[in-house]
């Protein structure tokens, strides 16, 4: 069966740098604080009128533009976001409308920081049964506006930023090789928005509480994350029949440089060189955007070769975890 494959690519990030200096005037901490414990150098932030559609469409243009494809050519639009415009309608919807590319489904997916390995395996199962041609995913994530920036644990990990893929049977690309993925609901206190849902609507007290602001217990996140994202590579290698000698490139999820670092302690054969990590350094912790902004860059840059494979490995909120092969033509 001829595979899938991810034919255009495009992502966008907002123009404010917020930087670790930065963090130095807002809470106790420093620059040297973060870099040796995160790995992040800075963010983007996204101004105060631009949304999570907004970043959104404007990755999906670029990845129109790349694959060389008219905005009518679509005819499915999945968006992976934790930072949706409003719990309804859905901000697959409000991009739908931008781009006017009218009349075709559209469908947000929550699975947190592994969002784009989640999207794209349901785009490839529908490309591949032939339901649709043309898929169009996006990840895209407004986190500024979930993040206490009082807190200083959680708010110096988190930028904003967009990135869309169109995944289709048709054209030149990176086919998608294998994909995995794994859930465990046990563990969802760990790393939550406690408030805002049916369960905690919005009030005074709310509010007063800060459960309107991503809640994240680190150590116990970084533990599950590193067990696994290891995990989903060895299941994803084993599916498609492959060992780690033959992966040009490890994008994990960039969340934390640490935890990248220890999963590549796990593979003999993953070099330093092979692992991907300039996201988190320059992007910070972008949830579902990280994997597909950091496939653009290699993309972009000239840094993948024919024939290499590409493993992306994600985790986040859910918990919720994957990974993909991709291969390029």
């Amino acid at each position: 069966m001829t595979k899938a494959k991810i034919i255009g690519l495009g992502s966008y990030y907002p123009e404010k740098v917020l930087t670790n200096k930065d963090f130095e005037k807002m809470v106790e901490t420093s620059d040297e604080w973060i870099r040796t414990r995160t790995g992040v150098e800075e963010r983007r932030i996204a101004a105060q009128d631009e949304f999570t559609s907004d970043m959104g469409a404007e990755a999906a243009k670029k990845a129109l533009r790349d694959a060389n494809l008219n905005e009518s050519d679509i005819d499915f639009i999945l968006v992976a976001t934790s930072t949706p415009d409003y719990i309804f309608p859905s901000t697959a919807c409000l991009i739908q409308e931008k781009l006017k590319a009218n009349n075709i489904p559209c469908l947000d997916i929550q699975a947190a920081c592994s969002g784009y390995v989640y999207a794209l395996t349901l785009a490839k199962s529908l490309v591949e049964t032939k339901t649709y041609k043309n898929v169009l995913i996006i990840a895209t994530e407004k986190l500024s506006s979930i993040v206490n920036y009082k807190d200083r644990k959680t708010a110096i990990l988190f930028g904003d930023a967009a990135a869309a893929s169109i995944v289709s049977l048709k054209g030149k690309g990176l086919a998608i090789k294998s994909t995995y993925l794994s859930a465990s609901g046990k563990e969802a206190d760990l790393l939550m928005l406690p408030a805002g849902g049916s369960r905690h609507p919005a009030s005074i007290e709310t509010v007063k509480e800060n459960k309107h602001f991503l809640q994240m217990q680190g150590k116990e996140v970084y533990k599950h994350a590193v067990r696994r994202m290891t995990e989903a590579i060895e299941k994803c290698l084993e599916q498609a029949n492959l060992t780690e000698k033959d992966i040009s490139w490890l994008i994990p999820h960039q969340a934390n440089e640490r935890i990248i670092d220890a999963i590549a302690k796990r593979f003999e054969h993953l070099e330093s060189d092979k692992v991907f990590k300039e996201v988190v350094r320059k992007f910070g912790n972008t949830s579902a955007s990280s994997v597909g902004l950091a496939l653009d860059i290699l993309k972009k840059e000239n840094r993948i070769k024919p024939k290499e494979k590409i493993l992306l490995s994600v985790f986040g909120a859910g918990f919720a975890w994957g990974a993909c092969i991709l291969e390029n033509d």
